[in-house]
């Protein structure tokens, strides 16, 4: 049985797989023109959440899900419901997806996202070159992770993924746009997915 992560994971790429949702978030990232790389993005996280049965609320994607109508919750530019009754359900996945350039403005959404309690928080950002990632990912774990402490790290509860979107070789479109990093709460690091 899959974990959330990888289940949302699997269910992402199934989605951005589809042609009218991938080419203009492929086109995007490939002209390195954030703003539509961040909306086409938007649409795909969206899509996905719908795919596995959950609501999704975001910029241009409004939800009544709560007695408070929104596109956005709490700042986050992205939050998933799953089903129930209850009037103020809490979040069942949040989502920064950060197409700053500045290393700090991702540090901040991933430190949005793990103040939030869910069963599974992503930060999308975005990087030129594929090789950029390992070195803002470890940056995010020295800077946010490690402020955390053990105990708030252990504590944390839920999955937790920094995704590095990268204008990388067409042909490999999604799978090598996409590079995936999932928190260990035992050591405060990342693993590749």
């Amino acid at each position: 049985m899959q974990s959330v992560d990888e289940q949302w994971q699997s269910a992402f790429y199934e989605t951005v797989n589809r042609y009218e949702i991938a080419e203009p978030l492929r086109d995007a990232s490939l002209r390195e023109d954030l703003r539509a790389w961040t909306t086409a993005l938007t649409a795909v996280v969206v899509a996905t959440c719908a795919s596995v049965g959950w609501r999704a609320s975001a910029k241009g994607h409004r939800a009544d899900l709560l007695p408070v109508s929104r596109g956005e919750y709490l700042a986050l530019d992205a939050m998933a419901f799953a089903g129930g009754e209850s009037r103020w359900r809490f979040p069942t996945a949040v989502f920064e997806l950060e197409n700053s350039a500045t290393d700090d403005v991702v540090a901040y959404s991933l430190w949005k996202v793990l103040s939030v309690r869910a069963d599974l928080r992503v930060v999308f950002c975005y990087r030129p070159s594929p090789q950029d990632g390992p070195t803002l990912v470890r940056l995010l774990k020295n800077d946010v992770v490690q402020a955390m402490g053990i105990a708030g790290r252990v504590a944390l509860g839920g999955e937790t993924l920094v995704v590095v979107g990268s204008r990388d070789n067409a042909a490999t479109f999604p799978h090598g746009f996409f590079k995936w990093w999932k928190l260990d709460t035992n050591t405060g690091a990342f693993r590749v997915m």
